[in-house]
């Protein structure tokens, strides 16, 4: 690729240009709706399964508990009761009421026991024992589950060891109570638990999926604005939004409106151009159909008319396609020596001196930069008495440059119109009448402003370029 003059800002012939690539398809990386309700959804069943648990423990607890306080008050009532009849046996002064002691095999039992005696059982035991371990004695009440009876549901059973008066031993008192009734409970209520959670999960579930649905409706209908705008049936995105979407929607018509003024200008770039090429090729291709003598010299003559044309017209494409970079800057001081080093090479008679603060940055595209620089200190040098001072320095959120010369200076009704493109006022030096014209487009592009004025201290031209300040 061809380098490009720091100065002029043009660029040599054979510059290769990439042909444009096409855009990668978009990844599609699932719902987000659909993640959304996944989450919930999980999250929603976590909870309601530790939390369920957690009920279920307490509520078996409690019913376990209840079902455990009718056996020890029966149990408290047997040994309250209890007294050591003259043959040594156990005689209860207040028979138990509870129907079912006296059912065989009814599920609920009592039994009285002591190593060396014979057990004293309800009649619902009838032909079967309460079974008891003698190596451990119960001085509190003991509550455990047994499943000796085979065949049937596994006994509840509380028993406690009480020394009776009168007796030598101590006596085990024992009450028993199928677990069937308790199990019932249990399970009734665990599936209650279940279905009602289950119940609350779907609810839950629906509700994260119609909130995710409703909460995501702004952005379809954002899909639609802009497939509306795309398919040229609107110019902006249109509507009110919600709050969180409201900004991307301010962003997106803004860049729009950024891109709808960079085709204008593009546009009207490429009209310009094309109208300034026009009367140089209707010149040539007159002089060529006439077979003028001088068609040579006019060939010459009007290609150096379009070369400054296009070159005018590159200078501004470059600046407004770099202008997108949020992040353009560049330092000024370097910028400042590398165009005094390229202009003293060319000037070398002419004196340049430059003065103010060397951390300012600015808010351009360092190649822009030079080409303005460049532009303003080649003029200072090329139309000054031979000396050239510039002034940097920090205003209100810009950085002004000041660049004066000591020559004749340019009257004040045709400072307007040196801006012009192709606009000389001296025609005996070389030059294209193009880079006071290049550096006011460029400066406007970047928000900036260039102005003509009488220097004070050299007696010549002052020109002050202003352009945004990058903190």
């Amino acid at each position: 690729m061809a380098e490009q003059d720091p100065i002029s800002g043009t660029m040599d012939p054979g510059v290769a240009v990439d042909a444009p690539q096409p855009l990668p398809a978009t990844r599609i990386t699932g719902s987000l709706g659909r993640r959304m309700i996944v989450i919930a959804a999980l999250w929603i069943l976590i909870l309601l399964a530790g939390g369920g648990l957690a009920l279920d423990r307490v509520l078996t607890s409690a019913v376990t508990r209840n079902f455990d306080d009718q056996l020890d008050y029966v149990l408290t009532s047997l040994f309250t009761s209890a007294e050591i009849g003259p043959d040594g046996e156990v005689i209860f002064n207040r028979e138990p009421a509870d129907q079912r002691f006296l059912e065989p095999y009814s599920g609920l039992y009592w039994q009285v026991s002591a190593p060396g005696k014979e057990a004293f059982p309800s009649r619902s035991l009838w032909d079967r024992r309460i079974a008891y371990g003698t190596n451990h004695t119960d001085l509190e009440v003991h509550v455990y589950d047994s499943s000796q009876f085979k065949g049937e549901p596994p006994l509840r059973v509380l028993e406690r060891d009480v020394k009776l008066p009168g007796s030598p031993v101590r006596w085990r008192f024992q009450v028993a109570q199928s677990r069937e009734q308790l199990d019932a409970q249990i399970n009734a209520l665990r599936r209650t638990l279940v279905r009602s959670f289950l119940l609350l999960a779907l609810g839950l579930i629906v509700m994260a999926g119609l909130q995710t649905w409703y909460g995501l409706r702004p952005l379809t209908r954002l899909r639609h604005e802009i497939a509306k705008l795309r398919g040229g049936r609107s110019a902006r995105i249109e509507g009110s939004m919600p709050a969180e979407v409201a900004p991307m929607v301010e962003e997106l018509n803004a860049l729009i409106e950024h891109n709808d003024r960079q085709a204008e200008e593009a546009r009207r770039h490429a009209g310009n151009l094309a109208h300034a090429l026009k009367t140089p090729l209707t010149v040539i291709m007159n002089s060529a159909t006439a077979k003028s003598d001088d068609l040579s010299e006019t060939v010459v003559r009007e290609a150096r008319t379009m070369r400054r044309q296009v070159d005018h017209h590159l200078a501004r494409a470059r600046a407004v396609g770099r202008r997108g970079s949020a992040h353009s800057r560049a330092a000024v001081w370097p910028s400042l020596e590398s165009v005094e080093r390229a202009v003293s090479r060319l000037y070398p008679n002419v004196r340049i001196d430059a003065d103010g603060p060397k951390d300012l940055q600015v808010h351009v595209e360092r190649q822009d930069l030079d080409e303005m620089l460049g532009n303003l200190i080649e003029n200072a040098a090329k139309y000054g008495g031979g000396s050239v001072f510039v002034t940097v320095g920090a205003q209100a959120g810009f950085v002004e440059f000041q660049i004066e010369d000591d020559g004749v200076g340019i009257p004040e009704e045709e400072r307007s119109r040196i801006f012009d493109r192709g606009a000389r006022l001296d025609t005996g030096k070389p030059g294209t009448g193009l880079g006071l014209a290049i550096v006011r487009d460029v400066a406007e592009i970047y928000e900036g402003t260039v102005s003509l004025e009488e220097s004070d201290d050299l007696g010549g031209l002052m020109v002050r370029l202003r352009l945004p300040a990058a903190s």
